[in-house]
């Protein structure tokens, strides 16, 4: 008898990938073997996005393509689209079950009852009603180097352009000793690098009693062998007093925090509904600046929402100029449908959208490249993620992306590099030094494999 073989397709952020980890880990304990997605499977699992109206649309072609291709395959759609709009969903022939953002433990039952009794399966619940953390153990990853923890679900913030918290739900933290616990897990895998991440990673312990990020921050750097931990993102009204407190005193906690601007005018932040005034996000930077001075500080934007106007805009242009962001990730406003701001009289003009995209990406490119330049002939600690033509590519814990020579064999490791040609967005390197390399990645690598 053949193997039984799946394969997955994750559209949208780290928390999918996350969970299409997870999920493969369950298939995997019963037998499966994981295929491309591009070869023919028993089973074909897309792992959705929504949050965009393109989101929504890439999700369908690739469900329609994984039909198409494979008519004789068991087609299963989960994910945050699958949550929002799954009678969309159920309504593409071919589709054979769908599950939202829970109940992932329960696809294998799904499929095993699909093929005994051969009828669609909606398994979606109303995700609103959800209260706890739904446990997904991801022991190891397939394709990555850096590896990336899930610590909490869902969002309470409601921002006026987003869908997310309909598809996600409310907030829901994991429990700290699991957290912990799958952190020391990967570290005895070999991970040199853990990201925190989440739906909304800094609100993490709003739900619980007495326990908060700081905590946990100061808990994860009791872990043996960790090297580094990198949140994945952060709010603004999320880095307390605290948090910085813990950053200060980490030996683990990286040069490199995500915090999203989304704009830099208090007046476009209110019709977003966003959680902070520009004066305490200035507050949170200057901050951390004290304590890092060569803190990297990324970001998103979001240019051209409703109502914005150039004044507006170049609230927004002035204050990452003056703060020197070291990379931001620009995008233009898009409506949302089912969302407040899709609603807003006063849209911006696509054109005035894509000046004003331009004229950011432009200063970024400017912001990054200026930073980069800070570290010529800095020895800095890269962690190489590929290995192209001889080169290695891989982020420093400011999240520089290095380029060095070398072999595949140092994918993964830690290594010392000297910044030989800084620029944006890669940088050249050379190797000066590989440190410890323990045999127990090597071992849990052979184990997978044989």
């Amino acid at each position: 008898m053949s193997e039984k073989t799946i394969a997955f397709h994750t559209l949208g952020c780290k928390v999918n990938h996350y969970e299409t980890e997870a999920m493969w880990q369950l298939f995997k304990g019963e037998g499966y073997d994981r295929v491309d997605f591009t070869q023919n499977a028993d089973v074909f699992v897309i792992n959705t996005c929504t949050v965009t109206n393109t989101g929504d649309k890439k999700s369908r072609q690739v469900i329609r393509r994984a039909i198409r291709n494979n008519p004789d395959a068991v087609v299963c759609v989960t994910g945050c689209y699958a949550q929002t709009a799954p009678k969309d969903i159920l309504n593409i022939p071919g589709v054979d079950i769908i599950i939202g953002t829970e109940d992932r433990d329960k696809l294998i039952d799904y499929v095993n009852q699909y093929h005994e009794e051969r009828q669609p399966i909606n398994g979606v619940k109303n995700i609103m009603k959800k209260r706890t953390y739904e446990e997904m153990d991801v022991p190891y990853f397939t394709d990555r180097t850096r590896a990336t923890l899930k610590i909490q679900e869902g969002c309470n913030n409601f921002c006026t352009f987003c869908i997310i918290p309909w598809a996600r739900g409310l907030m829901r933290s994991r429990d700290p000793e699991k957290v912990v616990e799958q952190a020391q897990q990967l570290v005895d895998e070999g991970y040199k690098e853990i990201v925190l991440t989440g739906i909304h990673t800094g609100g993490y312990g709003e739900d619980l009693k007495d326990y908060n990020l700081a905590q946990l921050l100061r808990d994860l750097e009791e872990v043996d062998g960790l090297n580094r931990l990198r949140i994945s993102s952060i709010e603004a009204s999320q880095l307390t007093d605290e948090v910085i407190d813990v950053i200060n005193d980490s030996n683990k906690i990286v040069r490199h925090l995500h915090i999203p601007i989304q704009s830099g005018s208090d007046t476009v932040l209110k019709r977003m509904r966003r959680k902070y005034t520009m004066e305490f996000f200035e507050s949170r930077i200057i901050k951390l600046k004290e304590i890092m001075p060569n803190v990297a500080i990324t970001s998103d934007v979001i240019v051209g929402f409703p109502g914005e106007t150039e004044e507006e805009f170049m609230e927004t242009f002035d204050f990452i100029k003056k703060h020197h962001f070291s990379e931001l990730h620009v995008f233009p406003y898009s409506i949302r449908t089912g969302t407040p701001a899709a609603r807003m009289t006063d849209q911006v003009d696509e054109g005035v959208k894509n000046e004003r995209v331009h004229r950011l990406i432009e200063l970024s490119n400017a912001l990054a490249t200026s930073y980069a330049e800070q570290f010529k002939d800095d020895v800095l600690e890269i962690i190489p993620e590929e290995e192209k033509d001889g080169k290695l590519i891989g982020h420093s814990d400011n999240y520089l992306k290095v380029e060095v020579e070398g072999d595949a064999s140092l994918t993964g490791e830690l290594v010392k590099v000297k910044i030989t040609e800084p620029g944006y967005p890669v940088s050249k390197g050379e190797v000066v030094k590989v440190l410890e390399k323990p045999m127990v990645k090597a071992y849990a690598y052979l184990e997978r494999t044989i």
